[in-house]
């Protein structure tokens, strides 16, 4: 009985360890600087959270197969890009498509998505069909999704100048503001139920769960494991994008180096959460609560005034330590 106490115990102990040592870090931040508890501090942590939110939903679904995508930071940028040279104003003097007409914002949105749809479409293909591990498959697209960044972005006459002039019609996603909170914390929400009833109350979500726990079983049961891969990474792919377009919004710009790194954070944030590098567990409220924890210390370092070096060594610690438990809970 005691024998089975003290594996409850240890259990318990790394399902958590990780999230206590975070809260521990949140409250010291909190003791070192007080007003860092202040409303206005906390709006823009959920501003923050809230595109950080949608990729870490993104990155998700490959995750609960098992896989990941280290090219979804790259397609957050190519979608920022892309959008942001499509929807200045007719007025801004440095256009990068001076001819273009004006076109209702919705074009240039669902242009972006389309093609970083087509990039999902092939990850999963690459994964599926050609039977290539997801991190070199991914870590392949990402470098020649940054390549094309960088072609689109350097092309005459921007020359590799960050794009701005931005439309009203796009950045009010951003400024509008609901009982003093940004549109964009609605939106993450929105975006946050959906995935949850995608993946709890559908079939596809319950195949998708079956296919990242057992593959060989999906397969005797009737799933068909290739579609089920293939559209993972394209939901992916649309959401990591979508979150590129509305860090358009909240910046009023792009530049080519948009998304750098995305994939990491919303990685870690979700491992924090619960989500199994494994396959087959992992919740959307787990996701939730990793992003909030993983924002409010990225935000609180900086708001206490530590050196950006120290924040890089201590986001890579975190992230080395969900790795490393989430192995040692599934090993």
């Amino acid at each position: 009985m005691t024998s089975l106490k003290q594996k409850n115990f240890t259990k318990l102990l790394l399902d958590k360890a990780l999230v206590l040592v975070l809260l521990l870090m949140i409250t010291a931040i909190i003791i070192i600087e007080p007003s860092f508890l202040q409303w206005r501090v906390l709006k823009d942590i959920f501003t923050q959270s809230s595109i950080k939110l949608i990729c870490a939903l993104g990155l998700m679904f490959p995750l609960l197969l098992g896989g990941t995508d280290l090219a979804g930071g790259r397609q957050v940028g190519l979608a920022a890009v892309i959008v942001a040279s499509m929807t200045q104003t007719m007025t801004y003097a440095s256009r990068l498509y001076p001819n273009l007409p004006d076109l209702p914002v919705i074009v240039p949105i669902l242009i972006a998505l389309v093609v970083v749809a087509i990039i999902g479409f092939l990850n999963g293909f690459m994964i599926a069909k050609l039977r290539m591990a997801p991190f070199i498959a991914t870590f392949g697209m990402s470098t020649i999704v940054y390549g094309i960044n960088c072609l689109y972005f350097a092309q005459e006459p921007n020359r590799s100048q960050p794009i701005g002039g931005i439309k009203e019609s796009l950045t009010m996603l951003s400024s509008t503001k609901i009982f003093g909170i940004s549109l964009l914390v609605y939106i993450a929400i929105v975006v946050a139920i959906i995935a949850w009833f995608v993946l709890n109350r559908t079939v596809y979500g319950k195949h998708l769960y079956v296919v990242g726990g057992n593959k060989d079983a999906a397969k005797v049961s009737g799933v068909n494991v290739a579609f089920i891969i293939i559209s993972a990474f394209v939901i992916e792919s649309i959401l990591v994008g979508f979150a590129g377009i509305l860090e358009v919004a909240r910046t009023g710009g792009a530049n080519s180096a948009y998304g750098n790194a995305y994939e990491f954070d919303a990685i870690s944030s979700c491992v924090v959460g619960g989500v199994s590098l494994s396959g087959g567990i992992g919740k959307v409220s787990g996701a939730v609560i990793g992003v909030i924890i993983f924002t409010i210390i990225s935000y609180g370092l900086t708001f206490i005034g530590m050196n950006p070096n120290w924040q890089l060594i201590i986001k890579g610690l975190i992230i080395c330590s969900a790795v490393a438990l989430d192995m040692r809970k599934n090993a």
